[in-house]
């Protein structure tokens, strides 16, 4: 009985324990979501504006201009560009990622994938592990990303992927990824990053019409990478909100679950003591009484 006193007493602080490590864990992480969060509010109506305008011109543009960026080809190399985060304890938000990456692979390119000509560049740790495990051909050039989160580090990546595709050694590039809704809720998305995609025109819809100051080719090849670096930068910022939204919601879960598991574990402990102090009360009054008779 008393042994089993102890363990039940062990396993308590081990529970409380666990606990003061979930609830720190919840403080940081909403407090880097504060901050995570400001700074996707603030580029998400910037980078939204810069895409529609983007897939506006080239919707639009005539056909004696060539956009090698906008170029529609038939699909044999593809890239996919995953974006997870670098540590764990998340609740599912790597996971999803992940599955949600291996799915597009097997429903939209597994023809290419047969082939081997299916590449993907992680940026974070948690999926790059998990889909070289899983056997595909990716990349660590881009990982270490969320190490030193700035424009210049996400620009990098992006440029590579814009170089690579012009070279045509893709010929799409599509992005995996996190939307930040708020802290509870991430929407999984797959974005088509090149070729720059077009704005369906609708039935009867007029055309746009831009003027171009300065040369229309000059402003076109100055302005697309720039727009581009904006959207995957905003992708990068999108998915390190949802990773600390996801951390703080599942830090909470798991202090909650803590808190049950505690209750349990007292009523156990308080039953336990009941019985050994009536098994002692037992004994006593059985001695007394044998030493009466």
């Amino acid at each position: 009985m008393a042994g089993q006193l102890k363990e039940v007493r062990n396993r308590i602080k081990s529970v409380q324990s666990t606990q003061q490590i979930t609830k720190a864990m919840k403080m940081v992480s909403a407090a880097k979501l504060r901050r995570a969060q400001e700074a996707i509010v603030q580029m998400r109506p910037y980078a939204r504006k810069l895409q529609e305008m983007l897939s506006n011109i080239v919707s639009n543009i005539d056909g004696g201009t060539s956009i090698k960026l906008a170029e529609e080809r038939p699909v044999e190399k593809v890239l996919l560009i995953v974006i997870t985060s670098d540590r764990g304890l998340s609740g599912a938000y790597n996971s999803n990622i992940v599955k949600l990456a291996k799915q597009t692979v097997a429903e939209k390119y597994s023809t290419q994938s047969t082939k081997g000509s299916v590449a993907v560049w992680n940026i974070g740790k948690k999926g790059y592990e998990s889909l070289t495990r899983s056997g595909y051909k990716t990349s660590d050039a881009y990982k270490d990303i969320f190490l030193n989160l700035k424009f210049e580090t996400v620009q990098a990546a992006s440029q590579a992927a814009m170089k690579a595709f012009e070279n045509r050694e893709f010929d799409a590039v599509e992005l995996v990824y996190s939307e930040f809704k708020n802290a509870a809720t991430q929407k999984f998305t797959v974005e088509q990053f090149l070729p720059i995609p077009k704005v369906q025109k609708k039935a009867g819809a007029k055309k746009a019409d831009f003027i171009f100051e300065p040369d229309k080719e000059e402003l076109i090849a100055e302005l697309m990478p720039k727009i581009l670096n904006t959207q995957l930068y905003k992708a990068v910022l999108d998915a390190s909100a949802s990773e600390h939204g996801a951390r703080m919601t599942a830090m909470d879960k798991a202090s909650d679950n803590a808190n049950e598991l505690l209750k349990t574990l007292r009523i156990s402990y308080n039953r336990a003591r009941q019985a050994a102090i009536t098994t002692e009360l037992t004994e006593i009054v059985s001695g007394a009484a044998a030493l009466k008779g």
